[in-house]
């Protein structure tokens, strides 16, 4: 067992759930967990319970109004109030639900105590990256935003710089509107273009308050975008940022919801290019941020040919004991799959893309391509402001 790597679990956590028919299914931690157990990688980590997020750490981010309205219809969910995003389509009130977020913010938040505190080199809370949650409001499958309260959690233990960086298929919106007016976070998404995907925001001229200008950064991608742009998008944007930005934490979060076979959006993604980005994110917070990592989970609904694979792919690289993608999967969890969904397992931990490859945008680019025109954009309205060229 390897001390610089914790990963944040408690089965408890599996209770996050919307109800049956509702896309954000808990057998997709489950199932991570129980992959991440057949490949040994429990044994490589310290496996960490931390304790449920209570008001005062809530509040660090949510509003008490809004904290007592989720504790309402947690204990009765038919009195949750519309007004508070509870008890809609994309967030139905349930009975715990209070209990449960709060428990996975606690996993978040312990996270990033432990990377602070030098408990933990990385931590990973797969269950986490719930990023749409807002102030008062819950939103997009969200109760409790935990990416945010770890970053204020850094941020009250004396971070002065902490890198946010979502590659979810959505707009890490919660994360920005939290820190929209703080200069000491940087919080960088990449998504789907809103134009085409909910919540409809995060376009490149978001560069946060005039009292945070440039701290907020946003590469909105053209549906139908793969591999080898996705790839190029992150390598033209983030790393010159945090080059620039030098945080003491990095924080990302890995929504695996880009994947083509996500039911819920439009890029064309593979696993195998996930993989990739993981392990640039896990380069970064070396070069950046002296190994100091905290990585979520976030967004994906292909929930067993997808997300179990992505995930146990980023707990394998910050164990530092990456998973070659050509691995064939233990047998015994494609029969609990069976068992649990009465579907078929992924047979290898690849889709066939390894290794995947982009262009760099060192090389040049192309202001007629609609990908490269994205990278402008964000280049354009962000870099000057960092005092970046563009």
């Amino acid at each position: 067992m390897s001390g610089r790597t914790q990963l944040m679990w408690d089965e408890a956590v599996t209770g996050y759930d919307f109800g049956r028919d509702h896309p954000m299914d808990p057998v997709r931690l489950a199932l991570t967990r129980s992959l991440v157990g057949a490949f040994g990688l429990d044994r490589e980590v310290a496996v960490v319970a931390a304790k449920t997020a209570g008001d005062s750490t809530l509040r660090l981010v949510h509003r008490e109004d809004y904290i007592r309205a989720v504790r309402a219809a947690s204990a009765d969910p038919a009195a949750a109030d519309p007004s508070y995003g509870l008890g809609t389509t994309d967030d139905p009130a349930f009975t715990g639900m209070h209990e449960v977020s709060a428990l996975i913010a606690g996993q978040s938040v312990g996270a990033a105590e432990a990377v602070w505190r030098g408990d933990a080199l990385h931590a990973v809370n797969f269950a986490g990256g719930l990023h749409h949650a807002m102030p008062g409001a819950a939103s997009g499958f969200c109760v409790y935003n935990d990416a945010a309260l770890a970053i204020a959690r850094l941020l009250e233990l004396g971070a002065e710089r902490v890198a946010y960086v979502d590659v979810d298929v959505h707009h890490g919106d919660g994360v920005q509107a939290a820190f929209w007016e703080d200069p000491r976070v940087l919080t960088v998404s990449l998504h789907e273009h809103p134009r085409t995907l909910f919540p409809q925001t995060g376009w490149p001229e978001e560069t946060g308050a005039e009292s945070a200008e440039g701290s907020a950064v946003n590469v909105a991608l053209p549906a139908g975008t793969g591999d080898a742009g996705w790839l190029r998008a992150f390598h033209a944007v983030v790393p010159e940022l945090l080059a620039d930005f030098r945080p003491q934490v990095l924080v990302t979060q890995h929504g695996a919801d880009t994947h083509f076979e996500d039911p819920l959006a439009h890029l064309a993604v593979s696993l195998d290019a996930q993989r990739a980005v993981q392990a640039a994110c896990h380069e970064l917070a070396h070069e950046h941020s002296d190994g100091r990592w905290v990585a979520l989970g976030g967004g994906g609904y292909a929930v067993v040919e997808v997300v179990p694979r992505s995930w146990t792919h980023l707990v394998a690289i910050a164990a530092e004991r990456p998973v070659d993608p050509a691995t064939v999967i233990p047998e015994s969890w494609r029969q609990e799959v069976y068992a649990r969904t009465r579907q078929l397992g992924p047979v290898r931990m690849t889709d066939g893309r390894w290794p995947v490859s982009w262009a760099s945008w060192e090389a040049g680019y192309d202001p007629a391509d609609r990908l490269d025109q994205a990278v402008l954009a964000t280049r354009r309205a962000v870099f000057p402001l960092r005092g970046l060229l563009a």
